[in-house]
């Protein structure tokens, strides 16, 4: 349970976990009650595809170096979307700039659909193992470290959120708010290619 609580604390501190929400709240100026609830379900799609993963492969008897396979798989995918729908929004920030003078189209706007997608196929590469681990002491303890990691990854996950949210309100960018959703979007692009390349 201790390793459990403490490598969920470290990998929700990868920014992937909480900077795609910092970014396109700050664009699209969420209020943070939205900021706190977009967070948490997708965070919700990112442990629990795992969670599913990791269970299937303890009832049909797959090896856990057949699943941290997958996983990686996943992470690939993730780190392309990120980089993808990054680019986009950024390419789409400059556009708007012109064409729209700051204001915000939602209906061409990032949405909840596009981040859960991504968050979903984003794999949570520490749970799997631990879920392997807690099957030697049976399914009770195997639900006991499903439930620990995904609630200590969503404190995470909404904490820096809202930390980071909190903290670029108070930057003086008031003159560069119009290319706020570009440099959101290249904040998303940066962020899956320190994913992808660093390993993060």
């Amino acid at each position: 349970m201790a390793s459990t609580v403490s490598i969920g604390v470290l990998h929700s501190l990868a920014p992937d976990h909480w900077v795609p929400f910092v970014g396109i709240g700050h664009a699209q100026k969420w209020p943070k009650f939205k900021l706190a609830w977009m967070t948490i379900v997708c965070g919700l799609g990112h442990v629990g595809s795992s969670m599913l993963i990791g269970t299937v492969g303890l009832v049909l008897g797959f090896s856990l170096a057949n699943l941290e396979g997958m996983e990686s798989q996943r992470g690939h995918v993730a780190g392309l979307l990120l980089i993808g729908s990054g680019l986009a929004y950024a390419v789409w920030g400059l556009k708007h700039i012109h064409h729209h003078h700051g204001e915000v189209d939602p209906k061409r706007s990032v949405t909840l659909w596009a981040l859960m997608a991504i968050f979903v196929l984003g794999p949570c590469e520490p749970l799997i193992p631990l879920m392997f681990l807690a099957a030697a002491h049976g399914w009770l303890a195997v639900a006991l470290v499903c439930v620990i990691f995904g609630l200590v990854t969503l404190a995470m996950m909404v904490g820096q959120a809202l930390i980071g949210y909190s903290a670029a309100a108070l930057m003086p960018f008031k003159k560069l708010e119009a290319y706020s959703h570009s440099a959101a979007g290249l904040v998303i692009a940066v962020t899956g290619g320190m994913i992808m390349f660093i390993g993060i």
